[in-house]
């Protein structure tokens, strides 16, 4: 395998665990509990 070709593969890991990463933090900074909405729709009572 050339240089090159272990570069892209190099790269492409990188930014693998860069995108699960961010992953995990998104799903982590959701709030836990109870969400009340008032809407036009009425009142939505969700619980995460």
């Amino acid at each position: 395998m050339n240089r090159n070709a272990l570069y892209v593969v190099i790269a492409l890991l990188v930014v693998g665990v860069a995108v699960i990463g961010y992953q995990l933090y998104q799903e982590r900074q959701k709030p836990s509990g109870v969400e009340i909405k008032i809407g036009e729709g009425g009142v939505s009572i969700e619980s995460n």
